[in-house]
């Protein structure tokens, strides 16, 4: 394999040189540069990620933490965030720190305080345990995607908003016995729940239905929303002809339960979620779109700025979310609504 020592013999340069030109760090002019690179891919030299570090006080490296890998949402998110490692030449180290196991303090305390990458990427953690708090002490720029943190430059969606919008939707079309499914208090993504279910709260209560409230907790997932649906829409006298899903898969779940037990979407059950799930559009779900994947990359450079300018202030980047109308909804009085499905409204 060859060295940095080689390829300075064919371009003509010192070694130190050599290592100017491609680290791009020093000046080199424009002529020897190039004669460098040319003799770099002559060889098919790859720099040595160890000499690189010791050399710039830089690894190139940047550690993303995100409390799982095989949901939709942080697979999207992963995505975006190597999209634009990649685009960069800078490569990435994944933590999968699943709540609840030993695995994540472990993460937090030892793998993250080695310090082995240039800044981090934070994605959906919970102000719980301190654990913002434990990454700011290892000294290097952080970003989360989902939830904030002071000194922590932030990207999400305005999750009151999208609630908010959500219910109105369905307050629009008539409905007045409308659930919140979704948002029990020990999972880890309970601050966005939280949000969630305060926006569909506000909007029942701004439209003077305080006392049709009601939140059904659920597992933030399809077979979550599908379990606690049907207990719920299986009783007659109290069954609502509207929900808001915390989410898009607690939302499918929902859709899925009313069809088992013989409740029609949308005729007698009208239902939205968040998101704008890859499955949404399979089940036709009335749904508040968002961007993972362009949030996950929006991170990225938010993260290179901070890197390139320690000193800037944090920014805080509010990502889009759009109504997106399908057949999942309709009006509860079919004769008074205008609203047609398949439409998508700001």
């Amino acid at each position: 394999m060859a060295g940095i020592a080689d390829v300075a013999e064919l371009a003509g340069v010192s070694k130190s040189t050599a290592s100017r030109a491609l680290s791009g760090r020093g000046y080199v002019s424009d002529e020897t540069q190039t004669r460098v690179r040319d003799a770099a891919e002559r060889l098919g030299y790859v720099p040595s990620t160890t000499a690189v570090s010791l050399a710039t006080g830089r690894t190139d490296t940047v550690g993303v933490i995100m409390p799982a890998v095989n949901r939709w949402f942080f697979g999207e998110v992963l995505e975006g965030i190597q999209t634009a490692l990649v685009e960069r030449g800078l490569d990435l180290a994944l933590y999968n720190a699943k709540p609840g196991t030993p695995g994540r303090a472990r993460i937090f305390d030892h793998y993250l305080a080695r310090q082995r990458f240039d800044g981090v990427i934070a994605v959906g953690l919970e102000p719980a345990d301190h654990e913002m708090e434990r990454l700011h002490t290892i000294g290097r720029p952080i970003v989360t995607v989902v939830g904030s943190s002071p000194g922590a430059s932030a990207i999400a969606i305005d999750d009151l908003y999208a609630a908010r919008r959500a219910t109105e939707h369905l307050l629009a079309l008539g409905h007045r016995r409308i659930a919140f499914v979704g948002g029990a208090q020990e999972l880890h993504w309970a601050h966005v729940d939280k949000l969630r279910l305060q926006g569909y709260q506000e909007s029942m209560i701004d439209a003077g239905l305080e006392e049709y409230i009601r939140h059904i907790p659920a597992v933030l997932s399809l077979p979550g929303g599908y379990a606690a649906s049907v207990d719920f829409l299986g009783d007659t006298r109290r069954r609502p002809t509207a929900i808001v899903g915390v989410c898009d898969e607690v939302a499918i779940g929902a859709i899925i339960a009313a069809r088992r037990i013989g409740v029609r979407v949308p005729s007698d059950l009208s239902v939205v979620g968040i998101d704008d799930h890859e499955h949404a559009d399979m089940f036709s779900l009335t749904t508040l779109r968002q961007s993972p994947r362009a949030q996950g990359y929006e991170a990225v450079q938010l993260l290179i700025a901070q890197m390139e300018d320690p000193g800037a202030p944090p920014r805080h980047i509010a990502a889009s979310s759009r109504l997106i109308v399908r057949n999942s909804t309709g009006p509860a009085d079919r004769e008074s609504s205008a609203i047609e499905a398949g439409t998508s409204l700001g």
